[in-house]
């Protein structure tokens, strides 16, 4: 069996080469690894890394079109029959590969694997675990219970299901595990640590909450027509926390998260749902 290791890179050179040799580690005489490096013309030291590498990579540096991309070309690039996608932040952890390589020799109905992780710091100190839940499609659409580095699937997938959605730039991972959960794709969890996903203050993520709470709940919309209201409040909470401090004004804090959930459910619902009039009840009532 061949896997595939797709990683999307822009002037992460300060992670790459850790995110490289965890993919290096990996290699095993059980199964075939090609690990290919589609990097968007970084100015860091990202391509001296590259160049430098010993352990055999592929790699490419020239402008792209962002990261969803920068993961398509990747895709379209290889051949395994597995594929994994780890962003130049991220590492695999040891043995990682085969215990996914294991699972779908086991198991081949099934066409997505995941596993756990932990969410880690940029001297790679583990502060949290990430939380991870079993398989439940419905549960899936509440929160992304998913670690993307520490989920692999088959190429099957791929051309059945197409690929990223490229019009994303924050949320294409959960939008394609939706994507595939609402095509009837089998998903399994793996209870195995495979993966250790990079926070910090400058990760994509972190620093743009709003525009990633928006993305999702379009996204929702696109794909299931109602957008969940946990996803609004998450959403109004993001909004919210960009105007005001919490600790500072507690109870307008709750107001404006409030107002704000209102909002929400109007503009992506068109109407606001009794169990989030609930909920906003019992916060207004406990100021």
């Amino acid at each position: 069996m061949k896997v595939s290791v797709i990683t999307p890179s822009y002037n992460q050179g300060q992670f790459i080469e850790r995110t490289l040799q965890s993919v290096a580690n990996q290699r095993s005489q059980d199964f075939e690894l090609e690990h290919v490096v589609f990097d968007g013309g970084s100015i860091d030291d990202t391509v001296s890394i590259l160049r430098r590498f010993v352990h055999p990579i592929r790699w490419v540096s020239k402008p792209d079109k962002g990261q969803t991309n920068a993961v398509n070309m990747g895709i379209s690039a290889t051949d395994g029959e597995i594929i994994g996608w780890l962003n130049s932040d991220d590492i695999y952890y040891p043995n990682a590969i085969a215990l996914v390589v294991k699972y779908f020799i086991e198991h081949p109905d099934v066409d997505v694997v995941y596993g756990q992780a932990d969410h880690m710091d940029e001297d790679d100190f583990v502060f949290e675990s990430y939380p991870t839940e079993s398989w439940d499609f419905e549960r899936l659409k509440e929160t992304c219970f998913i670690c993307q580095p520490a989920l692999f699937f088959r190429r099957r997938v791929v051309g059945e299901n197409d690929l990223l959605d490229e019009s994303l730039d924050f949320c294409m991972d959960y939008e394609y595990w939706l994507r595939l959960g609402k095509a009837g794709v089998k998903f399994a969890y793996l209870d195995e640590r495979l993966a250790g996903s990079r926070l910090y203050p400058a990760n994509k993520t972190l620093g743009n909450r709003v525009r990633v709470h928006k993305e999702i709940n379009d996204a929702m919309k696109r794909l299931f027509v109602r957008v969940p209201d946990r996803w609004l409040i998450n959403y109004a909470h993001a909004v919210t926390e960009k105007k005001i401090s919490k600790n500072n004004s507690p109870k307008t804090f709750i107001v404006c998260v409030s107002l704000f959930s209102v909002f929400s459910s109007f503009y992506w619902n068109k109407k606001i749902s009794r169990e989030m009039l609930k909920t906003l009840h019992c916060w207004i009532r406990s100021i």
